[in-house]
Parts: structure tokens; sequence; C-alpha cells
């Protein structure tokens, strides 16, 4: 029995990013149809060193994607100079249930969370966003970038981060990257990054509000990826209020994301609130933005059925391209 072994170098071969987006679109799709078996992931709190691990499985049916991936999450990594995520993503024949693959998960990760949001700004931003505003600017900030550009002509980026030297680096080396136009600069505070904006992405660790809700311009799309936990705000009550709020999945969002939890605490909004799953939009069984002024929100935390497809994907075209390595298991 053979195992294929992506290293991170593999897999962002495998799977660039337009791909990834499409990926992306027709994972939430079947997850809307109801085709996909996906439990809440298993979370073991890892205070005692500043992590936690996350395990995730999911079946695809119309994919036939079947895959597990087990991740740490240590937020002061980047401290000790480290990535922030560790994982890897095993994938099984779905027929067999052998195993087939195993995928580096940080990069996968970086780029199908990237590629959600690339998914949601094409369905739901405005078909004439030019100003891309990224705040953070670690893996995760990158493949935000990445994947805007991907599917919108952005013209112009401004980055802010907590660590300067850092966001000046991410503006160095994304700019003039792929579709990434030249023009990426270093804010001098979130607000005036957001100022302006058509998209704007926030892939932090904050525990509170990166940006302040009078900043947003009308019309502006917002994609929120970094909070994952229930005590981890990223994006203001206010904003929340606001906007058209789309999540990647009702169920997983209300028992995870802060960016939600705490303005339902709050009282500023309930449940009804969230518009519709992306996979709905994606599917053509609910609307997206509906004019041009509407501020439109994407909540994200990430789900097992993005790791199942896009390393499905990804493994595919590593087999016909003679990606990774192949060790035999017996």
């Amino acid at each position: 029995m053979e195992l294929r072994i992506l290293n991170a170098t593999d897999v962002r071969l495998a799977l660039p990013m337009t791909a990834a987006v499409a990926a992306m679109k027709k994972a939430f799709a079947e997850l809307a149809r109801g085709e996909v078996t996906l439990p809440l992931r298993t979370q073991l709190d890892v205070s005692a060193h500043g992590g936690v691990a996350l395990f995730m499985p999911a079946y695809a049916a119309g994919s036939d994607a079947l895959a597990v991936k087990a991740v740490a999450v240590y937020p002061r990594n980047a401290q000790r100079g480290l990535p922030t995520i560790h994982g890897v993503v095993l994938v099984f024949e779905a027929s067999s249930g052998r195993p087939v693959a195993l995928l580096e998960g940080g990069a996968l990760t970086a780029i199908r969370t990237g590629a959600a949001s690339g998914a949601a700004t094409d369905l739901l931003a405005r078909p004439d966003a030019r100003v891309a505003a990224i705040i953070g600017s670690g893996v995760q900030a990158r493949t935000q970038l990445e994947a805007v550009c991907a599917v919108r002509p952005i013209q112009e980026v401004r980055v802010y981060s907590t660590n300067p030297e850092q966001a000046e680096q991410f503006a160095r080396e994304m700019s003039g990257q792929g579709a990434i136009p030249s023009c990426v600069v270093v804010a001098a505070d979130a607000d005036s990054a957001v100022q302006g904006a058509d998209v704007v992405c926030t892939a932090t660790t904050s525990f509170t509000p990166v940006f302040s809700a009078s900043a947003l311009s009308s019309g502006c799309h917002v994609n929120a990826v970094g909070s994952f936990r229930p005590d981890m705000q990223e994006i203001p009550t206010e904003t929340v209020r606001q906007a058209r709020l789309v999540v990647d999945q009702r169920e997983a969002v209300l028992a995870e994301a802060g960016d939600v939890i705490i303005p339902l605490q709050q009282g500023a909004i309930d449940e009804s609130h969230i518009h519709a799953e992306l996979g709905a939009i994606a599917s053509g069984q609910a609307t997206g933005r509906e004019d041009a002024r509407q501020i439109t929100l994407f909540k994200s935390v990430g789900l097992a059925v993005q790791d199942a497809v896009a390393a499905s994907v990804a493994l595919e075209r590593a087999e016909a391209e003679g990606l990774g390595t192949v060790i035999q298991l017996d």
C-alpha cells in the first residue's frame, strides 16, 4: 500500500489559488445541499503551552473526498520564530478506506482559508472593487490577499499589523506577486488601512476588534477569518449588526466564532441576523449582495470539508505531475 507525502512546497504547487477558489465554491455548495458528513471539530485545550489542538474529519459525497486534519494553533509561536499553525491532513480513498496521502497542513490550511475568502469575495464584493485592506501580516494574511486578487482587479493594497517589521516584509514580498498589484503599502494604523477600502480581510488572533466600525466605507466587503474561539473578536459589534452576515456554517459559527457569539451575548443581533451560509449563495439557494452600498461580512471558522475537498484536488494534481514522495506502508 502506497502513501503519497506532500510537503508544503508540494502542496503550494499542487493547489494554485484559482483552483483552490473553485474547490471551495464546490465544497460549500455540497455542504448546502446536504451532501457532507461534518462533525463539529474536536478541540483540545493546551493552555499550559498557550495553544490549542484541533481534529477535523469530513466526507464530501459529491467530491468523494474523505480526510481528517489534525492541527495545532500556537499564537505565541511567532515570538519564537515558529509558524502559528502546524498540522497534517490524512486523505483516505473513500471507496476502500485505505490511506492514500499525507499533506502538510499549514500550507493547505492557509490556501483553503484564503480560497474561502476568495469565493466569498467573488460572490459578495462589488464587481468594481479596487482597493483591499489586509489586517495581519502572517501566512494567513498572505493567502487572503492572493485570493482576493484572484477574483477582483485590485489596484491598491494596504496592510496593517501590530508587528511593523513583519508588515514591511509583507509589503515587500507580496508586491507584484502574481495578480497582486505592485502598490502594496503599510498603513499607520488599522483604521487608515480600512478607510475607503472595497475589500477588508482580517487574519489575526485578536481578542478585541481590530478596526473601528466608523472606518468602514459603505459597499465594503469584509472577510473575517482570524477568530476561531468564542472569546476572540476581530470585527466590531456594530459592523456585525450593520452588515449582511454570511457564514461558512451556522452551527460551527454559533459554537465557535466570537465575532458572532459576542454580539449575540450583547443583544446587538439574534441568530436570524445570519443571512445565509456561503454554500447557499454559491448553489443559488440564497441571494448575496443587494446593492452597491451594502456592507457584507463573511465570517468563517474553517470547516473540515474545505480540507477534504482541497486535499482531494491537490492530490489529483500531485499524482498527475509526480509531486511528493511515495512510500510503502506494507
